[in-house]
């Protein structure tokens, strides 16, 4: 038995060995059969592999580049098209000047290149040249013959021939004056009747960023007729199917500006209604790109409300939105609310209040109050939603309608004063400066009617040191107006937050306010009532967040950072800021003549105040020089100033120019230490007293009492060559 199994096992053995050396045999051969299909597949690829290597080492190694060239030179004679195509690419990539001299003639048979492919390639080898080195394009006809490709049979040759023209043009025409021999005006890409009909023929075949090389092209066309703008706007219309995002805001952009030139209504108004359904697709996308489609779309609505007037519940927030796709959607529905939708507006709103997000409550809540100033109907409606959600007690969500409120009174004076206790009760609830500034406004403007209104300002008055700066400044205004409402039971109010502020506070604009409070109690009470009391109109919200004039440059920037950032693109691209001598070059005849009378009318409106008296001049005698004007009612001599001269010539570099010319020569000479008060001692025959002595000297000179005990010292003699410079 023992033998048995050692016979059986031998030979089992050998076919094992056998059969094992048959599979090597076989996954040899596989293996080197599918070495040779990748090899197939990765023809040229190592190619590619090595061009980034070579445009790194280009940057900082550019005399070993040079190596390279022969390499290149030969592939451009290559029998593959691909690796024509590749070498023609690398080296325009190589940004090297050793390199640029050899790049010439192989982009020359390239430019004639058989293949399409290799064709579309040399196009965009040219822009890249012009931005080395424009002498060489213009000196071997490289801008002539793209000229000539546009008129190609491949529509993806013309869409890079387009982009290749259209980056030469803008970079002709933004770059800054030189002493080149290179005629700009040869550089321009002027796109004319026969172009435009080629690129709407290839506008359909190419790929989608060939697409938008061609719309934005279109873009740029100024149309004969408003025939031609229709014809333009109809062949472009198919463009809004289009996957690609890119595409659609191009092809909005496209008509958008050709729609200017559109005479019949019903066809504007069918365009406008065929752009709704495309932007509302984009809302579709992922978070990113949903943001940057609704900046534009808030664009488009600035210059189009009526564009999505009944698509606001797409705009309705969603769940797992980002806050920043939220917040861009409750600005678009602000502007998309009438009075057919606000009420489902208002609903959705009330719910994003109770959201857990406090950034995106106060937007929210910030949101009904802009609808209610927006559609006086639903003003009422509004100020019912904001009342419930006072009555929540969440902290945030209270100091946030209280904010509201006070635009809703100054839109709407005197309409919804019995809301106001319920405000006044969530006075103990308030710790953040714009909340608390706001209730004391609203308890200023409507002093006369809160019982107490005095208590409720005193425990601001008692804090006033403590409170920020825009509290303590609406507190002075408040106590002043109490004052001028009630002053036989605010004197000491009054007098109390004076002190206060001239003497303990710490803030220059605080100071000075309530200096000139002061000033007017105690002098002259009508004009105290007339400045502190002024009717003020109502607020409104602008339809508009920039300009006309930028708007209409936005919207031919529609899909552009510019359209996102809402600015135009000088303003952060290039050297990231605009230089003095490129504003003056940007601004036209018409807009430099139009800043000069702007120049002109400020001065004049000065010299309009000439009778006027001036509340910073503490002298209660009246200069006898000049007619008796001073400071800056001293129009004559503001006028004389060379600053004032070179202001309303255009001429001035220095930014004080605009300064000097208002002021004039004016000196700092000591006011009034005691200025003497009005007839009857003060507002209402009070007497204020003294005023605090501030720790500063010039203050104690210029602010000194205002008590009614005239004293009046002369008054100092200008000299006439001190001017504003003179004071630092």
């Amino acid at each position: 038995m023992s033998k048995g199994p050692r016979s059986i096992r031998g030979p089992g053995k050998a076919k094992t060995t056998i059969v094992s050396r048959r599979s090597q045999h076989e996954y040899r051969k596989r293996k080197d059969d599918i070495k040779r299909v990748i090899a197939s597949m990765t023809v040229g690829k190592r190619r590619k592999l090595v061009v980034p290597i070579l445009m790194n080492y280009a940057k900082t190694q550019p005399e070993l580049v040079i190596l390279a060239v022969n390499t290149f030179v030969k592939d451009s004679d290559d029998p593959n098209p691909l690796v024509r195509a590749l070498a023609i690419r690398t080296m325009g990539c190589l940004r090297a000047e050793k390199i640029i001299d050899y790049l010439c003639d192989p982009l020359q048979k390239a430019l004639r290149d058989e293949n399409p492919y290799v064709r579309k390639t040399a196009a965009l080898c040219v822009a890249k040249l012009y931005d080395l080195k424009p002498e060489l394009v213009m000196e071997n006809g490289f801008l002539e013959q793209l000229h000539d490709m546009i008129s190609d049979s491949n529509p993806m040759v013309v869409a890079n021939t387009v982009a290749a023209l259209t980056d030469i043009h803008i970079a002709a025409t933004s770059s800054e004056p030189s002493t080149s021999s290179i005629d700009n005006s040869s550089t321009v890409f002027h796109i004319t009747t026969a172009i435009l009909n080629k690129l709407l023929v290839a506008l359909n075949e190419c790929s989608e960023w060939g697409r938008v090389a061609i719309l934005n092209a279109l873009a740029r066309y100024t149309a004969a007729d408003d025939k031609e703008s229709e014809h333009i706007c109809e062949r472009v219309v198919p463009q809004f199917q289009h996957i690609n995002g890119s595409v659609v805001l191009a092809a909005v952009k496209v008509v958008m500006i050709h729609l200017r030139n559109v005479k019949r209504e019903d066809l504007g108004k069918q365009l406008i209604r065929k752009m709704a359904p495309p932007l509302v697709t984009l809302l579709s996308s992922p978070p990113e790109v949903q943001w940057v489609a609704l900046r534009n779309i808030n664009l488009l609505l600035q210059k189009r409300p009526e564009l999505l007037s009944s698509e606001i519940r797409v705009f309705f927030c969603k769940y797992n939105d980002p806050l920043y796709v939220k917040v861009e959607k409750l600005d678009i529905m602000v502007r998309l609310a009438n009075d057919k939708n606000v009420d489902a507006l208002l609903s959705e709103l009330k719910e994003y209040a109770s959201e857990v997000d406090v950034d995106f409550v106060r937007k929210s809540v910030k949101a009904i109050g802009q609808t209610a100033v927006k559609i006086d109907e639903a003003a009422e409606k509004c100020v019912n939603v904001l009342l419930e959600l006072i009555a929540t007690r969440v902290s945030y969500v209270v100091q946030e309608a209280i904010v509201v409120m006070k635009d809703i009174f100054r839109k709407y004076p005197s309409t919804y004063e019995g809301v106001i206790p319920t405000l006044c009760a969530n006075l103990d609830e308030l710790d953040e400066p714009e909340a608390k500034a706001s209730l004391i406004w609203i308890i200023g403007e409507y002093a006369n009617k809160i019982d107490n209104a005095d208590e409720l300002l005193t425990l601001f008055v008692d804090t006033f040191t403590e409170e920020s700066y825009p509290v303590q400044l609406q507190t002075l205004t408040a106590v002043v107006k109490l004052f001028l409402k009630k002053p036989d039971s605010s004197q000491a109010i009054v007098q109390q937050v004076l002190n206060t502020a001239t003497k303990d506070c710490d803030s220059p604009d605080v100071r000075d306010r309530a200096y000139i409070y002061w000033r007017l109690l105690s002098m002259d009470p009508a004009a105290a009532k007339s400045v502190v009391l002024s009717h003020r109109p109502p607020i409104s919200i602008p339809r508009t967040t920039v300009a006309p004039a930028v708007l209409e440059e936005l919207i031919g920037e529609i899909g552009s950072l510019a359209s996102v950032y809402h600015k135009p693109a000088e303003t952060f691209i290039g050297k990231g800021r605009l230089s003095a001598d490129a504003i003056q070059r940007k601004v036209g005849p018409g807009e430099d003549d139009e800043s000069q009378l702007s120049t002109q009318k400020a001065l004049q409106t000065v010299v309009a105040g000439q009778q006027s008296e001036n509340l910073l001049d503490f002298g209660d005698e009246p200069s006898t020089e000049g007619g008796g004007l001073s400071g800056l009612a001293a129009t004559q001599t503001m006028l004389a100033q060379p600053a004032a001269a070179n202001l309303i010539a255009g001429t001035s570099s220095n930014p004080l120019d605009d300064l000097v010319s208002i002021f004039g020569n004016v000196s700092m000479q000591p006011m009034s230490a005691t200025p003497s008060a009005a007839p009857g001692g003060g507002f209402g025959g009070f007497d204020f007293g003294q005023a605090p002595t501030s720790a500063a000297p010039q203050a104690v000179d210029a602010f000194a009492g205002l008590s009614a005990t005239p004293a009046a010292p002369p008054p100092q003699q200008q000299k006439p060559q001190e001017d504003l410079l003179g004071l630092f």
